[in-house]
């Protein structure tokens, strides 16, 4: 039988009505002859509300404990759908992570999957049960609890679609696909039928919410099919593969990040050993830095700019203050007023034009690009903030994203 792995969001699981739908799913999807494996997160804001009631009682949550605690809000998912199921008279069981196999690092908060073990998964489906697996979490060789950090479930799902030799991993939330852009900036955005792994790492990367890039990258790895769609509807949603797709000389995608923030080192020695004296703090800090740039030196002085998430900036301030004086940079600009727009697409590494189409829209409108990074398939400018929207919409009609190829 083919094994169908499938991922439930916060809010296709978020009340008892909709449990009820999408145990409803499930078994439609069984009962056309498929064996299923269904991921689930934690009902609606439930992981939110658990962070605000611990830091309600001390401002350092201990980060096992804190684990601990995040990773009940999917189990009490789980079990209440696996309830549903037998209650409508189908065999299923909930899993949590650790009983799924589900190995992973120590590192609380955003531990790494390093293995997973899908015996105990092949024997309840041998024995004909669904079986519903609690996402986000894992568990450490020492038996340590740890939870996956931000798409946590996503990748579990994509993981274990790997390991398990899944035809597919259905992706279901509130959205019923990939979009051009985002509907609630570009009405006019179109919904995707298919996408490749590449632009929709670039997409995710690089704002696009739908979904995470650590489970896309998975999925290319493992050559894991992945169908985003929704909960709510029948829609036939967006298949993310690697099959030949008919070549496209246009834009699939734009995508938008409003959480960024600059921080500049100006008049540092150039000098070997900079950079990593500059990032590696950074990285044991946990802090994760994005777009890089290095001025072109003159009298062996340089300025240094990279982007950091607006919400770490206060913690990447702390780590690079004393590196910026040891290192002596005359002084160091913090700018949290930026966003970041990006165009993805396959097209821009083989034909002439996109850039300079990008540029001119931005000019036209007025928009003032503060930085620009490339790569094969991604033109991103950091603009003010308060111009993201706009920029948004105006490169969406630019290239035309609204009309089908």
């Amino acid at each position: 039988m083919t094994i169908i792995v499938q991922k439930y969001g916060g809010t296709s699981v978020g009340s008892a009505e909709r449990i009820r739908a999408v145990a409803a799913r499930i078994i439609a999807t069984k009962e056309r002859g498929n064996q299923v494996v269904a991921v689930v997160s934690a009902m609606g804001d439930s992981t939110d509300d658990l962070i605000e009631l611990a830091r309600s009682l001390t401002d350092k949550p201990d980060p096992r404990e804190l684990d601990v605690l995040m990773s009940t809000g999917e189990v009490v998912s789980s079990t209440l759908l696996a309830m549903t199921l037998k209650h409508l008279g189908h065999d299923a069981i909930s899993l949590t992570g650790a009983q799924a196999g589900i190995r992973t690092d120590g590192s609380y908060s955003q531990a790494r999957i390093t293995d997973i073990d899908p015996g105990r998964i092949h024997r309840e489906l041998h024995e004909g049960r669904i079986i519903i697996v609690a996402g986000f979490q894992g568990i450490t060789d020492g038996m340590e609890v740890t939870t996956l950090g931000r798409g946590g479930s996503d990748t579990s799902a994509v993981a274990l679609a790997a390991k398990l030799g899944a035809e597919v991993c259905e992706r279901f939330t509130d959205v019923d696909g990939v979009y051009t852009a985002d509907p609630r900036v570009v009405p006019q955005a179109r919904r995707l039928k298919e996408i490749c792994y590449e632009e929709m790492l670039e997409l995710a990367s690089y704002g696009a919410k739908i979904m995470h890039p650590r489970a896309v990258e998975l999925g290319q790895i493992y050559k894991i099919p992945i169908l985003v769609a929704s909960s709510f509807n029948d829609n036939p949603g967006t298949l993310i593969h690697g099959g030949k797709m008919e070549f496209r000389n246009k834009i699939s995608g734009i995508a938008h990040d409003l959480d960024v923030a600059k921080i500049t080192l100006l008049r540092v020695p150039d000098k070997p050993g900079i950079a990593a004296s500059v990032f590696e703090p950074m990285a044991r800090a946990g802090i994760s830095v994005d777009t890089i740039v290095q001025n072109a030196s003159v009298q062996r002085i340089t300025d240094l700019t990279f982007t950091v998430a607006e919400s770490c900036l206060p913690r990447a301030m702390e780590v690079i203050k004393p590196i910026a004086e040891e290192l002596g940079a005359t002084d160091i600009v913090a700018d949290p007023n930026i966003g970041k727009v990006s165009i993805v697409g396959t097209g821009i590494q083989s034909s002439p034009g996109y850039a300079a189409k990008m540029f001119r829209t931005l000019t036209d409108a007025g928009i003032n690009i503060g930085l620009i990074a490339t790569s094969e398939i991604r033109i991103t400018v950091l603009i003010d903030k308060g111009r993201v929207t706009e920029a948004v919409q105006a490169l969406h009609e630019a290239f035309k994203l609204e009309t089908e190829d």
